[in-house]
């Protein structure tokens, strides 16, 4: 099942049409083809934080979560990368055994 992303904009659209009564929640779930659990947790975050629920990361943070993601696969490729070395080393010494 593919996730369908919404713009903050269209999030905020649909939570205040719910808000203010223009719509009903199950209204604007068939109109949108949203699931009442999607409405819901959208509606929460309004409550809770406003229009700032729908704010998208600021860029520091995601490219700093980013470099986190690459610095880490950076570290699995450099350990995959010795245990090979180590496998390959293995490997000769038997072949020139023999």
């Amino acid at each position: 099942m593919h996730k369908r992303q919404h713009s903050p904009e269209f999030k905020l659209e649909v939570v205040r049409q719910v808000a203010s009564g223009e719509k009903r929640p199950a209204q604007v779930c068939r109109e949108h083809g949203l699931a009442e659990s999607v409405l819901s947790r959208w509606r929460k975050g309004y409550q809770e934080r406003g229009e700032a629920a729908f704010r998208s990361q600021t860029p520091a943070t995601s490219e700093a979560a980013r470099i986190a993601e690459l610095e880490q696969f950076c570290g699995q490729l450099a350990l995959e990368n010795a245990v090979l070395k180590k496998t390959l080393q293995a490997l000769r010494s038997r072949s020139d055994m023999r």
